[in-house]
């Protein structure tokens, strides 16, 4: 018997249900997107586990009888517990289902939910005469020499063809044993392979062919391209010309098999990803993190004091990277400022120029017009989103008449002033250590990682990433060939993500 409680491990809301009061449970329900699982009165009985964009309405039409719909399932008789966890996105949706249902049914869940063992393109590294071969079940004791997920298995055998071609490896399954007497194949007598059967070639010749191909298949052709461009560029510098245009034929075809390979191709040991998604939670990201073979999270990044991009507005170098918000203490305004302000004894325009951030708003109305360029109204001020805040280092010298002493000017704040009023300035990086820590302590949650969940977890990345650009929410960044994560980087995609959701909740 199966023990349906084991589901409890993972954080859910719950509430009873009693079928002769339906409407009282399901009035408690939240109308939003969630994954959940309905449980009888019996303990190990196995539960009904779905995921919905609207769990009242789901759970409405499985646990209110219709006579509209006398064929529709009714679960109402068997449920007495309804649990519950909110999700923010369909990723997340899929990833809690799948959680839940291994729980239950273990390895049974993959069939469940359809997710099929992705394609590799293995290379049989441990082989006297190294080949490669496509396969669904590569071996984690090899899993190095491991390079997918493919999108299909279709996708990974077309890109193992054209990569051939490329190269003198052999195509051919059989254990060599190189004999003069071998009658060879057809590749080789098209000159498309090093015809290590009939020793065609020396055993060192064919191991710098091997190796060459690895290193292709592990920077997904970018190691070959480096050096074919650089020859490229020696032929075209001496006006051997004709070399030029054969390297250059040659990367245009090796950019065009790069090209079947999306970024997701690399070894299987070296696949680390992190990715984002909206969250359940107001005011937050999900972070999820996929590393030794298992997906890890959610983790919620808050973007409290962050300042997101609107998309609305389009895309600018102002807000294209996330920006802690530090606050700006006010500071009043000297008496010498504002009555030379009051009589205009200075030039207002060199306020503007020489310190934007330096400009002076917390004074009367009448009194901040006269820091406004000409033809402009001091309404239009108020929406610069400058700070009312005088910065000593930038403003001293601003206000001072020409020729004076920005030290002993009575325009110019002194030191002890600007040291009262300076506002406390955030840590450099500040956004980048928050991240830090979030994805390290995502790592360190990671618990063991079975053969079900192996599985489970990389189809369900692979499923995601291969969708139509269209239809796939989220971001995902991959760690650098160092091994670090570009934070900066997975920061702007923050920002993006929560504008997003931004501009969803504003339609809603």
């Amino acid at each position: 018997m199966m023990d349906s409680r084991k589901t409890s491990e993972i954080a859910m809301q719950q509430i009873g249900f009693d079928p002769s009061d339906a409407k009282a449970a399901l009035a408690q329900l939240p109308t939003t997107s969630a994954v959940f699982a309905l449980y009888g009165a019996e303990a190990h009985a196995e539960p009904y586990i779905g995921r919905t964009p609207n769990l009242r309405a789901r759970l409405a039409r499985l646990l209110q009888p219709s006579e509209k719909y006398p064929r529709r399932l009714q679960l109402a008789g068997r449920v007495r517990q309804i649990r519950w966890r909110l999700t923010g996105s369909e990723f997340e949706s899929l990833l809690m289902q799948f959680s839940l249902l291994e729980k239950v049914y273990g390895s049974k869940s993959l069939e469940r939910m359809h997710l099929g063992a992705p394609s590799f393109i293995r290379f049989l590294g441990s082989n006297s005469y190294p080949r490669i071969a496509v396969t669904n079940h590569p071996s984690q004791r090899e899993a190095g020499w491991a390079y997918g997920p493919f999108q299909s298995r279709a996708a990974a055998e077309r890109f193992a063809d054209e990569a051939l071609k490329l190269f003198l490896l052999r195509r051919c399954t059989e254990e060599l044993e190189p004999n003069p007497s071998h009658p060879g194949c057809v590749y080789s007598e098209m000159k498309m392979c090093l015809a290590p059967c009939y020793q065609g070639c020396t055993d060192e010749r064919y191991a710098e062919e091997a190796a060459a191909v690895e290193q292709f298949l592990a920077t997904r052709g970018e190691s070959s391209l480096v050096t074919l461009r650089a020859q490229r560029e020696e032929a075209s510098a001496k006006l051997d010309f004709e070399t030029a245009a054969a390297r250059h034929s040659q990367v245009q075809r090796m950019e065009s098999v790069r090209a079947l390979a999306s970024e997701l191709v690399r070894p299987l040991s070296q696949l680390r990803a992190v990715v984002l998604q909206a969250s359940a939670s107001p005011g937050e990201v999900a972070v999820f993190l996929y590393e030794n073979g298992r997906l890890s999270g959610p983790a919620g990044f808050s973007t409290l004091g962050m300042r997101i991009q609107n998309e609305q507005s389009g895309s600018t170098s102002l807000f294209s990277h996330p920006m802690a918000m530090e606050p700006i203490l006010e500071v009043p305004v000297a008496e010498p400022i504002a009555s030379k302000i009051a009589e205009n004894d200075f030039d207002s325009s060199s306020v503007l120029c020489q310190g934007t951030t330096s400009v002076v708003t917390q004074m009367p109305q009448t009194e901040r017009g006269a820091l406004a360029p000409e033809g402009s109204s001091s309404e239009t001020m108020k929406g610069t989103g400058f700070s009312p805040y005088i910065n000593p280092e930038r403003s001293q010298g601003a206000l001072a008449p020409e020729g004076s002493n920005s030290e002993n000017s009575p325009l110019t704040p002194t030191l002890s002033e600007a040291e009262s009023s300076a506002p406390a300035k955030l840590a450099r990086g500040v956004l980048e250590a928050r991240m830090e820590e979030t994805l390290a302590a995502l790592a360190e949650s990671s618990g063991a990682t079975t053969a079900t969940l192996r599985q489970g977890h990389l189809a369900l990345l692979k499923r995601w990433y291969y969708r139509a650009e269209a239809r796939r929410s989220g971001e995902i960044f991959f760690a650098g060939a160092d091994g670090r994560w570009p934070v900066k980087a997975v920061l702007r995609g923050v920002g993006r993500v929560a504008g997003k959701m931004m501009t969803a909740g504003n339609r809603d």
